[in-house]
C-alpha cells in the first residue's frame, strides 16, 4: 500500500494534471476562466478576494521552501530549525487562516446570491470541498510541525520534503513518506487530489496569471480624433468649420 501510495499515485496525479490541462488548453480555451461573477456581486467579493489571493500565495511560497530547500542549506545561511519552525508557525497560521476565511467569505457569497449560485457547476462544488479540506489539514500539520499547544512537535522536512523532491527524479522514497505521521499522509493525498481535479475547476487560469503585466511598459492613450472647437464651445458631430482660425463658421455637409 505505501508503494502505491506515495511511489505510484504522485505521478498518476502529475500525468492527469499536465496531461489535463493540455487538453483543458487544447479544447476549451473559452472556458479556461474564472468565470467572472463580479457583476452579480461585489460586497463581499472585495474582502473575500483578496485575502484568498494573498493568503494562498503566501501558503505557497512557504511549501516551497518547506518542501523544495533541504534543511541543510537553511542551517547553513544560518537559519536554525527552531527560527525555521518559529517562523512556519506565525507565517503559516496567519496565511492559512487568512486563505480559510476569505474562501469561506467567498464560499458564502456563492451559495447566497442567486445569480452566483447559478453560474456554479459540479466541478466548483466539489474543488471548494477538497480545497477547505487542504487549508484545514494545512493548517493542523503547521501546528504539528511547529509543537504549538497540545500538539507534538515533529519536523516534516526529515520525510515529506525528501520524499517530494525525490519524486521528480524519479527515485520515490517511499519510506520516508511513510515514516511520516497520519496527519501529514492525509494532507498529502488530499493535495493530490486537489491538483489531480485542478485542470477541470476554474482554478486553472491560476496558470494563465497576468504576471507580465508587472512588467510591460506604460500604455498611453491618445483621443481618437481632436474635435476642432468654435470659440471655448466643442462643435458638434456633422459639422465642419470653415474660414481662418480667427473667424470660424460651422457648415453642413453636403
Amino acid at each position: 500500500m505505501d508503494v502505491v501510495l506515495w511511489g505510484i499515485l504522485p505521478y498518476v496525479m502529475l500525468a492527469v494534471l499536465i496531461g489535463g490541462t493540455i487538453w483543458r488548453y487544447r479544447y476549451d480555451k473559452f472556458g479556461w476562466t474564472t468565470r467572472s461573477s463580479q457583476l452579480y456581486e461585489s460586497r463581499l467579493l472585495r474582502i473575500g478576494s483578496p485575502l484568498f489571493h494573498f493568503g494562498i500565495l503566501v501558503v505557497l511560497v512557504g511549501h516551497f521552501v518547506g518542501l523544495v530547500i533541504p534543511e541543510s542549506w537553511t542551517e547553513g545561511v544560518g537559519v536554525t530549525e527552531e527560527v525555521y519552525h518559529a517562523n512556519s508557525l506565525v507565517l503559516g497560521l496567519i496565511a492559512g487562516i487568512a486563505t480559510l476565511v476569505g474562501l469561506v467569505l467567498l464560499i458564502w457569497r456563492r451559495r447566497t446570491s442567486g445569480p452566483v449560485f447559478m453560474a456554479t457547476t459540479v466541478n466548483d462544488k466539489v474543488m471548494y470541498v477538497v480545497l477547505v479540506a487542504a487549508i484545514v489539514l494545512g493548517l493542523w500539520t503547521t501546528l504539528a510541525s511547529a509543537g504549538a499547544g497540545d500538539v507534538e512537535a515533529y519536523n516534516y522536512r526529515q520525510t515529506v520534503s525528501p520524499w517530494f523532491r525525490s519524486i521528480f527524479v524519479f527515485q520515490p522514497d517511499v519510506d520516508a513518506m511513510a515514516a511520516a505521521p497520519w496527519d501529514f499522509h492525509v494532507h498529502v493525498l488530499v493535495g493530490m487530489l486537489l491538483f489531480t481535479i485542478w485542470p477541470f475547476t476554474r482554478l486553472v487560469h491560476a496558470f494563465t496569471a497576468p504576471v507580465h503585466y508587472l512588467f510591460r511598459p506604460y500604455l498611453v492613450y491618445r483621443s481618437r480624433d481632436a474635435r476642432p472647437t468654435v470659440g471655448t464651445r466643442a462643435v458638434r458631430r456633422g459639422w465642419d468649420p470653415i474660414g481662418t482660425p480667427d473667424d470660424v463658421q460651422p457648415r453642413r455637409p453636403r
